[in-house]
């Protein structure tokens, strides 16, 4: 399926006819506004003649095949949580604690910050077995316990990347190279948007900001009508949505014709899609005024929802970003990517990872419980997860005021999955005694995109775009389908 060859061959035809439309007086800019307006607006029109009719470059469309999943919500655990005190205990590492790490361990193996020499380091958390699928969690995570047989734990997940920021962008766009469209972009580019009122690909934030930058939900190299559009922690989601003083909705509304005409008589001329995203922007932003002030009150919700999650109505926290990515699913929102950037733990990594599950754990579980509860789990795939994972050895540096904690780690990690067609009450993947190297089960990046587009209804292999002189994919040139994932 490649969308933008279909809209690269209507510009062209565009082109051919400007002259023509132009001398016969037929406004073109008008049936493109049409087809890029609200579904009020579509109403009120008649449809353009179907050798004219300009694509919208956010509308539905049709997978290969009929996904489980509809919607997306990412809670992307920026700088790296660690797997080893959180869900893959090692006795091994309990035995040899202190020690000096097996030479043929590390062999040829790069960390960023330690010797490869340095001692192994067991964690300091105790873990029990909980649900009837007996998943192993820490005792840092004890509202995830409680939903565990809701979700499925990857315990063999590796990257490529070693470092915070080309693991971000790799994790999120499948290539350490910036420029190439994130997850969310090749998402929309993909299925569209189910609703006209919000964006249909959304980015909320907590804690610091990501390594990566703004290239984690970028676009890339696709139309920039599908990059994510990152929300304010509080007050307008989107800077400028308030008028002014002084400026009426009549005011505003006339400003924003004028500027369709222009902007229409230059997609006549032109059949740029860059226009198209610009009418589309303009036009959102508009009806954005009416849906997000009521999107953003959270006092809506009960009163029992909101400590489910642990949420403060107007307070900046991760737990109002989860109640918060739940409400965007429910009004249509494609998909929703939050980043909480604080589990780069190179010092003290007991103390960090405790204070960031004491965050966390609570509003990731009820996100879980929330969905299920609305019949919106079968239908939404949650994803939690961070670039890579940590060293078995301990990271201790007095120069750099370090000690007991751990370095990146990008041959083994943790992931957990739930809804959209996931196989839940599950354990995959494993690793060494302790804890280095995956031995069975291994799920690679590009594996978990592949996994992902097919939840969505898509063949990976399929699903390009033609850039530069050549097919770009999301999974580039590797990538398999994990069948022990899909239920």
């Amino acid at each position: 399926m490649n969308y933008s060859d279909e809209i690269k061959l209507e510009a062209k035809r565009l082109i051919r006819r400007r002259y023509f439309f132009k001398e016969c007086g037929v406004g073109l800019g008008s049936m493109a506004l049409a087809s890029l307006l609200s579904k009020d607006v579509l109403a009120a029109s008649s449809p353009p003649p179907a050798q004219t009719k300009i694509i919208n470059p956010l509308a539905p469309k049709q997978p290969h095949f009929a996904g489980k999943a509809k919607h997306v919500i990412y809670l992307f655990q920026a700088g790296a949580p660690s797997q080893l005190d959180l869900f893959d205990y090692k006795p091994e590492l309990v035995k040899y604690n202190g020690k000096p790490v097996p030479q043929e361990l590390v062999k040829d193996q790069n960390y960023a910050f330690i010797r490869p020499d340095a001692g192994l380091y067991a964690s300091e958390f105790k873990f029990t077995k909980h649900g009837q699928s007996g998943a192993e969690l820490s005792e840092a995570l004890p509202h995830l316990a409680g939903v565990v047989d809701d979700i499925t734990i990857v315990k063999s997940m590796m990257t490529d990347a070693i470092n915070h920021a080309p693991g971000q962008v790799f994790m999120n766009t499948g290539s350490v190279q910036f420029g190439r469209p994130s997850i969310g972009a090749w998402v929309m580019y993909a299925l569209g948007s189910e609703t006209q009122e919000l964006p249909g690909f959304v980015v909320l934030t907590s804690a610091g900001g990501t390594s990566g930058g703004a290239a984690n939900w970028g676009c890339g190299f696709l139309p920039t009508v599908y990059q994510g559009v990152p929300f304010r922690r509080s007050g307008d989601p989107i800077l400028s949505l308030s008028n002014p003083r002084g400026i009426t909705r009549e005011m505003q509304r006339k400003t924003l014709d004028t500027l369709k005409k222009i902007n229409e008589h230059h997609l006549e001329l032109t059949g740029d899609p860059e226009i198209a995203t610009r009418i589309n922007s303009f036009e959102m932003a508009y009806r954005m005024q009416d849906s997000a002030p009521e999107l953003m009150d959270l006092s809506k919700e009960s009163t029992e929802t909101l400590e489910m999650y642990g949420a403060t109505p107007g307070k900046a926290s991760y737990a109002n970003n989860c109640l918060l990515a739940r409400r965007l699913i429910e009004r249509g929102v494609r998909f929703v990517q939050l980043f909480h950037e604080a589990w780069d733990h190179h010092s003290e990594v007991a103390k960090g990872v405790k204070k960031q599950c004491q965050e966390t754990d609570k509003a990731s579980a009820a996100l879980i419980r929330d969905l299920k509860q609305r019949g919106l789990l079968d239908e939404t795939l949650v994803i939690w997860g961070g670039e890579f994972g940590r060293t078995p050895m301990v990271e201790t540096n007095p120069d750099a005021n370090r000690s007991l904690g751990r370095d990146h780690h990008n041959k083994a990690f943790t992931m957990w999955f739930a809804g959209g067609g996931i196989k839940a009450g599950q354990t995959l993947g494993q690793t060494d005694d302790l804890g280095f190297n995956v031995v069975a089960d291994p799920v690679h990046v590009h594996d978990l995109h592949a996994t992902l587009l097919h939840l969505l209804g898509f063949n990976h292999e399929k699903l390009i775009h033609r850039f530069q002189g050549r097919d770009f994919r999301l999974t580039d040139v590797r990538g398999e389908v994990v069948k022990k994932l899909l239920g």
